[in-house]
């Protein structure tokens, strides 16, 4: 008898680029799908996700490769995640294995065991629980450490935190009074027996009809948008939906755009409620993101708040999925696999029977649109919390007007008059660096960068040139190399220039610059902000990342110093994207008691869209901007995919994507416009020339079956070993 007759057939989805599971014979008793099992693929052994168990498989048995080994007795994803990551890889037209790879934590990825580390801990003995402390009194740190340990067991990397060393819990274990072991961190999962919540505050009207609202549904699958001025106390109404599910002892994901606003979400949560709440995010590393993703999926943590991968974590009982700042592109993913989070967060919500919140001050036009076609139900806070009033806009136009690093002179004296007040200023500007891109005075030589079609970015700091684009660095040149000049000047204005400046005309009062430059060790962006909520720092220069939810009571100045670049871009989305930025960094202005001022420096202060903002707000621009796409026939009216496309060659990107768009057009699918191939916004990066085509149909289904049928056509092409193509489901991002 065949060995294999006594196996059966495992489908196992593997982390490769094909669009396909493969079949493997597997002993009895069979791993349940969603479990974890070695295999030989080509020449290596990969770690793959075994999907389902086959009744046959195309390919004969004695063809079959046998699974080399299980390793998981119970799956690592349940089948409500497996479910929904097929569903995703079909809709984002991804490949199964690679996206479940991105479903689990890194080290699961690799192969290591789905269970907590064991950790060391210092235990006392039965004789040191019985000796006298004073007879360590010669000893302090002995005596420390001991007294500590009767408390309760230490963690040795605990006991160095109290500044006790190794070397007197060597002696104290010589002495027979306290011993080390190994034990698996505990997890308690009965926090909701003691649950209190502490610090609530009173809810005005539109605030309590909204929590009313999510709370009455709490049972079933509902939708709901919470739209909130900045200062309005959304997170308040998510403070108070959740603690009846708390008390029911049910888990919560909330779901924040940036590692910046983490620190601080979970700081106010963990203030409310004294259950454990974990934090994931990229800034952790790979174990901690292990132990967080294992304490949701065994009910060790109550409330769970991170960034955009945290939508595939498995919970024991998940309530409710919270999205803040719903809008916030960084939800989108760029790169992979190109799923946006919060439209998955509503299919999970969806498929769990669970509500899901969507909250913003600005939110996009597509869930606008759900709200208004009744997808969503849609929830108002109009006014801001306690006695906080809307700040007042102005518009500064700064044509003919001598700037100092960007800085007009109007916003310069205002800055004098409410730093004098005693208040905090904040700048904002979206470019880091000290200057856009370096220059000869004397020939006009720039520094563009040799492999894309961009100029380096001057940091003065590191004294170094900087691609954003394709991360290329070089050291800054001490003269040009046309001409041999000295005369290197800086072309465009950075956040390190405007922060120099304001130290010379501001010498009295502290400037603290936040960009990904000066945030990228590890708890900078937390110090930072901790400076600046104590009052430490009175002038704040910051990109997206200080735009973004955060609140400072003593900002009564927020300038913004450019956003004219926004204001003629070929992408449809950029006006609701200037619109939100404004509104949002005009939103850390008067959030407290102290009322607030708003300058926008611009070359053109009568364009249309800024008057609008100014003098009629968010949500008036968005009532009009969905009246246009609605006219022009543009999302969310439509759906969207785009084949990006990149090659060595210029020319082979080109006929690659144009016999694509013909292959397209012939197939006369309905409603379907294919518009390109375009260069995209930079033609070559990385030393890649690129394009793309758009395809645009009328319904999410038509779409997914015309990428569904293009994509089959493309994998039997040969130009594919030249041309390296990826489909962007949904973009928000055509440059």
């Amino acid at each position: 008898m065949n060995s294999s007759d006594n196996q059966g057939l495992v489908r196992v989805a593997v982390p490769v680029p094909l669009r396909r599971p493969f079949d493997y014979l597997a002993p009895h008793p069979l791993p349940p799908p969603g479990c974890r099992v070695e295999v030989a693929f080509g020449p290596q052994t990969l770690v793959g996700l075994v999907v389902e168990h086959p009744a046959e498989s195309a390919l004969p048995r004695e063809k079959l490769k046998p699974v080399k080994r299980v390793l998981d007795e119970r799956p690592v994803l349940g089948p409500d995640i497996l479910a929904l990551m097929q569903w995703g890889a079909g809709y984002y037209q991804y490949p199964l294995g690679e996206v479940l790879a991105v479903a689990l934590p890194v080290l699961v990825r690799k192969g290591e065991p789905a269970a907590y580390r064991e950790l060391e801990f210092w235990f006392t003995t039965e004789a040191g629980q019985a000796c006298d402390l004073n007879e360590l009194k010669r000893a302090p740190k002995q005596q420390q450490a001991l007294a500590l340990l009767r408390k309760g067991p230490q963690t040795p990397s605990s006991l160095r935190q109290e500044e006790v060393q190794s070397a007197a819990m060597t002696a104290l274990e010589k002495k027979g009074l306290v011993e080390k072991r190994s034990l698996e961190p505990t997890h308690p999962t009965d926090w909701a027996e003691h649950l209190s919540c502490d610090g609530a505050l009173q809810l005005n009207t539109e605030q309590a009809l909204a929590v009313s609202a999510v709370t009455s549904q709490r049972e079933r699958f509902n939708a709901f948008l919470l739209e909130g001025i900045t200062g309005s106390g959304k997170t308040e109404v998510y403070l108070s939906i959740l603690e009846p599910l708390l008390r029911e002892g049910r888990q919560a994901l909330v779901m924040v755009p940036e590692i910046g606003l983490t620190p601080q979400t979970i700081n106010r949560f963990k203030r409310r409620f004294n259950v454990p709440v974990v934090a994931m995010h990229s800034g952790m590393n790979d174990r901690e993101r292990l132990d967080a993703w294992l304490a949701c999926r065994d009910g060790g943590a109550a409330i769970l708040i991170g960034t955009r991968s945290t939508i595939f974590t498995p919970f024991r009982d998940l309530g409710l999925i919270i999205i803040d700042e719903e809008h916030d592109a960084s939800f989108k993913q760029q790169d992979g696999f190109r799923y946006h989070a919060r439209d998955l967060a509503v299919m999970r919500a969806h498929r769990a029977g669970i509500p899901v919140l969507l909250g913003s001050a600005t939110p996009s036009l597509e869930s606008l649109h759900n709200a208004q076609s009744g997808k969503y139900h849609h929830l108002r806070l109009t006014r801001r919390a306690g006695n906080a009033s809307t700040a007042h806009q102005v518009i500064l136009d700064i044509k003919n007007t001598r700037l100092q690093a960007g800085l007009s002179p109007q916003l310069e004296r205002l800055m004098g008059e409410h730093l004098a007040a005693g208040n905090q200023v904040m700048l904002f500007l979206n470019r880091r660096g000290y200057a856009s891109s370096l220059i000869c005075h004397q020939c006009g030589w720039s520094a563009a960068c040799e492999r894309c079609d961009a100029w380096y970015t001057w940091h003065q700091s590191s004294r170094r040139l900087h691609c954003h684009h394709c991360d290329s660095i070089r050291p800054l040149p001490h003269t040009c190399p046309e001409c041999g000049s000295v005369e290197l000047i800086g072309s465009g204005v950075g956040t390190e220039q405007l922060e120099q400046l304001l130290a010379t005309l501001f010498p009295h009062y502290p400037v603290v610059r936040i960009d990904s430059d000066s945030t990228a060790r590890k708890g900078e962006l937390e110090q930072h902000l901790e400076g600046i909520k104590s009052g430490r720092y009175k002038i704040l220069i910051g990109t997206q990342i200080l735009a973004k939810g955060h609140h400072f009571p003593d900002v009564t100045l927020v300038g913004l110093i450019d956003v004219d670049g926004a204001l003629f871009s070929a992408d449809f989305r950029a006006a609701e994207r200037l619109a939100q930025l404004y509104t949002q960094v005009a939103g850390r202005a008067g959030r407290a008691s102290k009322p607030g001022l708003v300058v926008l420096q611009s070359h053109h202060p009568e364009h249309a869209l800024l008057q609008d903002l100014t003098q009629n707000g968010y949500d008036h621009f968005a009532v009009t901007a969905l009246k246009e796409r609605r006219l022009l026939n543009l999302p969310p009216f439509s759906h969207q995919a785009l084949f990006k496309a990149e090659a060595t060659g210029q020319a082979e990107v080109h006929a690659f994507l144009q016999r694509l768009a013909e292959t397209l057009r012939l197939a006369r699918f309905p409603g379907l416009q294919v518009v390109g191939p375009l260069t995209g916004m930079m033609e070559r990066k990385a030393g890649k020339f690129r394009m793309q085509l758009m395809l645009q149909a009328p319904t999410r289904s038509a779409l997914s079956q015309l990428m569904q049928w293009a994509i089959g056509e493309l994998d039997a092409w040969p130009e594919t070993r030249r041309v390296r193509w990826v489909v962007d489901v949904d973009p928000i991002d055509l440059g």
